[in-house]
């Protein structure tokens, strides 16, 4: 912590790179002396100034301390100057420079960090945009310039980045902190996140990824910050089209995205898909008390955005509730008799500033949060309005977005309600979107003591040799041996032996193929349901060792006859971030047609197993529908968590799947089961 702080509030800062006009070095010059830094030099052959920064042909000829070098010389001068730094005690450097590992050149890469690891040097970059920080007058980058404020952004893109700090500049919204790390050769993401998670001038923390970096442990990382203020992320790369273009861009491999999904949820991310979302959920949780709960009223001036603001806020999980009888009563008190009441409260085009303000701070008596809406006429002013707002939130402290649109002194009015940290956002859909986010980051951070991924002691091996797959009678006794519900059954080699377990387990039973040579049994005859008797036991077993003519016949697997239930599929599989992730959904025709599934990094909770099966589509179903009973959702939850711990207890575990398992009103059971092992 102590060298990123002195990382992000250097006294003097040394640039490297041609000091001639529109340079970049000479760019970056000016940018620092304009965001405010007195001691800034020109470090170049020929010893140029520029502007008030004195030129030197070298660091070591600067006389006095530098705390930072910005480098944006050509890549194979780099090395040497960061010899330089060390010499001369520099312990800070950004490296806009690019033509490293982006461009092919590893090696060189490499060269640059053991030469600054060796100096004690830490680095941003290289192959970046620079980074700011306006609280100590930093601006060592290209991109704009914001005002100073308390959201932090850390981007894999320069340019996403730069856009970021300019709709801050146009909003008004300011920033604590921009770090563009480009190809992270020193300082990663991780680093700069418990940075920020401890740097009391930042509030919320945005972040702009094309590639998640170290998996699990970018996952904990997160959930430690998010349990002390919000992250807010755009990852980009969700179609297979754009993982290609982030591949291109920064030479690392992204994830499957709906996996990347559900981990940065896991771990207490707020995900957005676009910048402006970004943005706008970053200026919610900078300029807003927190959203303790979703409860929203809505004020309006008109119907019709009222309406549209109450659609989204249901669709989002804000809940718009009726507005109680007692609270009706006091604004009738002061509303005339043809405003309307319910929730939205319609004030229509005869509300005054004293009706706003007066029916905000009611309403807010009994909801967690408000949105006021003003669509106003280019004749009218809306400062009355915008002093009304204000009015309703220093009396409430309660958390109000505002929209305002249209009037005479709309910019004055939409400047006051900046002043006074209230939000103003395009539509009331952009507003409700925002409180939501905030709704949800609360809920998350009641939650973050909780780890993010279960921590599970490995066992030993699931598999005694190379055979790729588990025969079925070995996974059946491996999941029953970790909790995991499956039918009693027997392994019989013999027609004798199955006629034996069919009697013990008793009739009706089900009779299975087993062969490391037949996967898809029953496209191959290798099942056979509801056998009565002895006899057709017998033929069972005969007709199974005949289809496997030519092929290694292990046996059948003998099961009682289960009565169905609903089924789901739980899967585990393999992710080249995150390693091991569990599945869930719905099983039988449902899991390829609809394709209702959802991921977790494994293992997880009981608590996150629960969080999984309410998220599907088709949870009513599971709930009971038009009368139907319940499943037992407990016993489901249990079950998958346990069958998310196998890749944790037995790391030679690469993929696994139950499918299907049935859901009963009390209990649930495995019937089918497939494991499939590393190659060692």
């Amino acid at each position: 912590m102590d060298d990123l702080q002195s990382m992000f509030y250097p006294k003097s800062v040394a640039v490297f790179g041609s000091a001639g006009e529109g340079k970049l070095a000479n760019v970056l010059i000016g940018r620092l002396l304009d965001g405010g830094m007195e001691k800034v030099f020109a470090v170049n052959p020929k010893g140029e100034s520029v502007r008030s920064a004195e030129g030197y042909p070298s660091l070591l000829s600067i006389p006095g301390a530098v705390d930072m070098a910005v480098v944006a010389a050509p890549a194979k001068t780099v090395n040497d100057i960061l010899e330089d730094c060390g010499r001369a005690g520099v312990k800070a450097a950004v490296i806009i420079s690019s033509g490293f590992s982006e461009a092919g050149d590893a090696d060189g890469e490499r060269e640059i960090i053991a030469t600054a690891k060796r100096h004690g040097i830490r680095f941003i970059g290289p192959n970046c945009a620079g980074m700011v920080c306006t609280h100590a007058k930093l601006t060592a980058t290209l991109e704009t310039a914001p005002p100073v404020g308390n959201i932090s952004i850390i981007s894999q893109s320069g340019a996403v980045g730069g856009a970021f700090m300019a709709l801050s500049a146009n909003d008004g919204v300011g920033i604590a902190k921009f770090v563009s790390y480009g190809n992270g050769g020193d300082l990663t993401v991780l680093e700069l996140l418990r940075y920020l998670r401890e740097d009391d001038k930042t509030r919320v923390i945005a972040l702009y990824l094309e590639t998640v970096p170290y998996g699990r442990e970018f996952m904990r990382t997160v959930r430690a910050v998010c349990a002390v203020k919000p992250v807010v992320i755009v990852k980009s790369g969700r179609t297979n089209t754009g993982q290609r273009a982030a591949l291109s861009h920064t030479g690392s491999m992204a994830g499957a995205d709906a996996v990347c999904d559900a981990a940065l949820r896991q771990c207490g991310a707020y995900r957005v898909d676009t910048l402006e979302d970004l943005f706008e959920v970053c200026k919610g949780f900078a300029t807003l008390p927190p959203v303790s709960g979703r409860r929203l009223s809505i004020v309006t001036n008109s119907g019709g955005p009222g309406v549209m603001t109450v659609d989204k806020a249901e669709m989002s999980g804000l809940l718009i509730e009726e507005t109680s009888d007692e609270v009706k009563d006091k604004l009738r008190e002061f509303l005339p008799s043809f405003a309307g009441l319910r929730n939205p409260i319609d004030l229509t085009v005869e509300g005054t500033d004293e009706h706003y303000g007066k029916a905000a701070a009611t309403a807010l008596s009994e909801n967690d949060s408000s949105v006021m809406l003003y669509i106003g006429t280019p004749y009218l002013k809306a400062m009355p309005i915008a002093r009304g707002i204000v009015s309703a939130a220093r009396e409430t402290g309660k958390p109000i977005a505002a929209v305002m649109q249209v009037g005479s002194d709309i910019d004055e009015s939409l400047a006051c309600l900046r002043n006074e940290g209230i939000p103003c956002f395009q539509s009331g859909e952009r507003a409700v979107s925002v409180i939501a986010a905030m709704a949800a980051y609360e809920e998350t951070r009641l939650r973050a003591s909780e780890p993010c991924i279960e921590t599970v002691e490995p066992l030993g091996y699931a598999f005694s040799s190379d055979e790729g797959a588990l025969l079925e009678p070995d996974a059946m006794a491996l999941l029953r041996e970790n909790g995991i519900p499956v039918p009693d059954f027997g392994f019989a080699k013999s027609e004798d032996e199955a006629v034996m377990f069919a009697e013990k387990i008793g009739f009706p039973v089900v009779v299975k193929v087993v062969s490391p040579d037949i996967i898809h049994k029953s496209d191959k005859g290798g099942v056979a349901l509801g056998l009565s008797d002895e006899p057709k036991v017998r033929a069972a077993f005969r007709r199974m060792r005949d289809i496997c003519e030519g092929e290694d016949f292990r046996g059948v697997v003998v099961y009682p006859m289960l009565k169905t239930g609903k089924e789901v599929i739980i899967g585990l599989t393999d992710d080249p971030t995150f390693g091991p992730v569990v599945v869930f959904g719905m099983g039988g025709i449902y899991t390829e047609v609809l394709r209702d599934i959802t991921f977790r990094v494994a293992p997880v909770s009981e608590q996150q197993a629960r969080d999984m099966i309410r998220e599907i589509r088709m949870y009513p179903l599971l709930r009971g529908a038009r009368g139907e009973a319940p499943i037992d959702e407990l016993a489901l939850a249990r079950t998958i968590a346990a069958f998310s711990r196998l890749s944790s207890k037995y790391p030679d575990i690469l993929e696994a799947d139950l499918n299907p398992v049935f859901l009963y009103e009390r209990g649930v059971m495995a019937v089918d089961a497939r494991i499939l092992g590393r190659q060692k």
